[in-house]
């Protein structure tokens, strides 16, 4: 299994959830994100909140088959993508296993 993190700009966001849910990738979790990446914009200001960043990103996160990897890459990068800098970053990590909180019961072995 692969776990897939994508930050990506608050406005690009419902359009790469769109595509992924519409490829069958049904499953993911978003979060509020701030960013302090290479990139910064012209009148970027500290947040209220953190005081040190000046980018907010949305955190997606969904976990997939190594095989559907790729093609939820690419769904990312293709619905993600804007003309100005600092579009965001994909990270890729390998799932040993996952365990379901109820029964504790390891996903591994139903292929999951």
């Amino acid at each position: 299994m692969k776990e897939i993190k994508a930050f990506i700009k608050p406005n690009r966001i419902n359009r790469v959830i769109d595509a992924l849910t519409d490829n069958g990738f049904k499953s993911m979790t978003l979060s509020q994100a701030e960013g302090t990446g290479a990139f910064k914009a012209k009148d970027a200001r500290p947040s209220l909140d953190f005081r040190v960043t000046d980018s907010p990103v949305v955190k997606l996160e969904l976990v997939c088959q190594n095989e559907e990897a790729q093609a939820a890459i690419d769904i990312i990068v293709a619905n993600g993508k804007t003309e100005e800098p600092g579009d965001g970053i994909i990270y890729i990590a390998n799932i040993e296993d996952a365990f379901q909180i109820k029964t504790g019961d390891s996903l591994k072995r139903y292929g999951l």
